[in-house]
C-alpha cells in the first residue's frame, strides 16, 4: 500500500492469519505464558535479593538476566494479546517504534548479560583463590552497567535513523522491527541499514568473542585439573552453555529472516521462529537455571514447604 509519508501513523500487520475461534485458545496460551515467565521470573529475582547467601557476582548477573527477560516479553506479550482480537492489526507509529527499541535492545542486553556471566565463570574457574579480589562489587556494578547501556544508548541512536519518510505502512511481521520499518522507506536507507548491521554484529561478535574466550579457558583447566574442579565447572556452566545455545539460533533465525527471503517457508512456521526468541529465553532461563543451580533449587524448594521462609530470611 502506497502511502504520504505524512499520513503514516499507523502501521498494519499482515503475518497474522484468521484464527476464528481458536483465538480464545491462542489468547489463553499466550496469556498463561505471560503469566509464567512474569511468575518464574520475579520469583527468582525476589529469591536472590532477599537472601544474603546469594549475593555473589554470579547471582547478581543472573538478576540482572532475570530482569531483562521481564523486559523484553513486556514489550512483546501485552502487544500480542491487543492483537489476537482484533480485526485490522495495526499499530500507532509510536508504539511500532517503542516496541523496535524494546525488542532490539533486548536482544543486546541479553547477549552482553550472557558474556558478562561466561566471564564471571572463566575467573571463578580459572582463578579461584583471585577471585573476590577481581570481582569487586565495582567491577559488578560496572560490567551490569555496560550491558545494559551500551544497547539503550545504540539502539536510541539506531532508532533516530530510521527514515522520516514512508512510502508503506504495512510489516509482514506480527511484530515490529527495525528492518522491516527500513524497507518502508521512501529514499535510500543505506545509512540505517549499515549502522543495523554494525551495531548488530558488533554486539553479538564482541560476546561470542568474550564467551569463546572464556571457555576455551575453562576447559584447559577442566582438563589439566582435578574431579572436583570437572564436576564445578560442568553444574555453573551447564546452564550458561543451554541458554546461549538456545539464544544465538533463536537469534540467528531472526536475523536472517530479517536479511533474506525465507518466503520458502510456511508462514505459521515463519511466526512462530521469529517469535522465538522473544518467547522462549524468557521462560527457558529461570527454569533453567532455578532447576539447575542448586542453591536456587533448594532456597525455591525451601520456599514452597515453608510458607514461614521470607520471614526467618
Amino acid at each position: 500500500m502506497m502511502v504520504n509519508s505524512s499520513q503514516v501513523l499507523f502501521f498494519f500487520l499482515t503475518a497474522y492469519i484468521d484464527s476464528g475461534v481458536l483465538a480464545y485458545l491462542y489468547f489463553t496460551v499466550v496469556l498463561l505464558l505471560y503469566i509464567l515467565i512474569i511468575v518464574s521470573n520475579v520469583l527468582l529475582i525476589a529469591v536472590i535479593c532477599v537472601n544474603r547467601s546469594l549475593h555473589e557476582p554470579m547471582y547478581m548477573f543472573l538478576c540482572s538476566l532475570f530482569v531483562n527477560e521481564l523486559y523484553g516479553s513486556s514489550g512483546l506479550f501485552p502487544f500480542l494479546l491487543d492483537q489476537i482480537f482484533s480485526h485490522l492489526h495495526s499499530v500507532a507509529a509510536p508504539l511500532c517504534f517503542l516496541q523496535v527499541f524494546i525488542v532490539h535492545s533486548y536482544g543486546a542486553v541479553e547477549f552482553l548479560n550472557l558474556a558478562v556471566m561466561s566471564y564471571d565463570r572463566y575467573l571463578a574457574i580459572c582463578y579461584p583463590l583471585q577471585y573476590n579480589t577481581r570481582m569487586t562489587p565495582t567491577k559488578i556494578a560496572a560490567l551490569i552497567a555496560v550491558s545494559w547501556l551500551y544497547p539503550f544508548v545504540a539502539m536510541s541512536f539506531m532508532v533516530s535513523l530510521i527514515p522520516v519518510k514512508l512510502c508503506r505502512n504495512q510489516i509482514n511481521k506480527v511484530y515490529c522491527d527495525m528492518h522491516s520499518l527500513v524497507k518502508l522507506a521512501c529514499s535510500d536507507a543505506a545509512l540505517t541499514n549499515i549502522y543495523g548491521l554494525i551495531a548488530t554484529f558488533s554486539t553479538i561478535f564482541i560476546s561470542l568473542l568474550l564467551i569463546l574466550y572464556s571457555y576455551i579457558k575453562i576447559l584447559a583447566v577442566c582438563f589439566s585439573g582435578s574431579k572436583q574442579t570437572r564436576q564445578k565447572a560442568v553444574n555453573t556452566c551447564t546452564p550458561h552453555l543451554a541458554s546461549i545455545l538456545n539464544f544465538t539460533c533463536a537469534g540467528s533465525f531472526e536475523i536472517s529472516q530479517s536479511r533474506f527471503d525465507m518466503s520458502f517457508l510456511p508462514n505459521v512456521l515463519r511466526i512462530f521462529l521469529s517469535l522465538y526468541f522473544l518467547t522462549a529465553q524468557p521462560l527457558f532461563n529461570p527454569l533453567m537455571y532455578g532447576l539447575k543451580m542448586s542453591k536456587i533449587r533448594n532456597i525455591c524448594k525451601s520456599l514452597i514447604m515453608n510458607s514461614e521462609y521470607f520471614k526467618k530470611a
